[in-house]
């Protein structure tokens, strides 16, 4: 779409959405300055991921039920513990992080860029010192990429080998090159032992009888995304703590 018609209303609203992602990004975080409260931060991007996981698994259960099939396998296997080494043996629960990443960035826009020179990218002039905002939300729902893709269906990563790394440029989270989130690699490690340690842990039912046909699924577009209604679940404890 051309929003470089400034008379039009869609170009205004454009500019507007960017004008407020800039300033929450400009806002200093609390956190910094007051460590002690940093395990509450609000602005975390890793709670927002694991949100969004286990919002997708309940409203997608045929996957809930793979997944803790799979986590249960693994230490049928002689494995006491589960440990972060064996996050690599979990094909489909590395599956679901990349999806939910596909389909809920954290950032739907990565940090602005700017051209040192024009630049001349399908066609298109991109001039010199030109702010550019890479849409990774698009990117993720963009159907000459991906099939279905409005569809949670962590199966399509089973037999490929994309990543979020910054290498292929279908699932770019994060980011790519030298301005890759520095974060990426603790986050990875992150979303995927805290997944893993919930689903097995835990079983988790919906409250108030909502089924997973009904469950709110809409976005909250900000500096990070959010769910517009946060997820409310009730935990049901099924082992005794075998994580480390």
């Amino acid at each position: 779409m051309d929003f470089a018609h400034y008379t039009s209303h869609k170009s205004q609203e454009f500019k507007d959405i960017i004008w407020g992602a800039m300033e929450e990004a400009g806002r200093p975080n609390v956190m910094d300055f007051f460590p002690i409260f940093r395990l509450l931060d609000p602005q975390d991007k890793t709670s927002s991921t694991i949100e969004w996981a286990m919002a997708e698994l309940l409203h997608n259960p045929k996957n809930l039920v793979i997944v803790r099939e799979e986590l249960a396998q693994l230490l049928a296997k002689g494995e006491k513990q589960l440990e972060e080494s064996l996050i690599s043996r979990l094909p489909f629960l590395r599956a679901i992080v990349k999806e939910t990443l596909r389909l809920h960035p954290p950032a739907p826009f990565l940090l602005p860029h700017r051209p040192e020179n024009d630049v001349e990218v399908c066609g298109y002039l991109v001039p010199k010192d030109a702010q550019i905002l890479t849409n990774v939300w698009a990117m993720g729902r963009d159907s000459s990429i991906w099939t279905n893709p409005n569809e949670f269906m962590p199966e399509r990563f089973l037999e490929s080998e994309i990543d979020f790394k910054g290498q292929d440029f279908e699932l770019i989270p994060f980011g790519a090159g030298r301005r890759i989130c520095p974060g990426v690699a603790l986050g990875f490690r992150i979303i995927h032992f805290v997944l893993a340690s919930l689903l097995f842990e835990y079983d988790w039912k919906l409250p108030n009888k909502v089924n997973s046909e009904e469950m709110d699924m809409s976005e909250k577009f900000g500096l990070t995304l959010h769910k517009a209604q946060p997820l409310q679940v009730i935990p049901i404890s099924m082992h005794n703590n075998n994580f480390k």
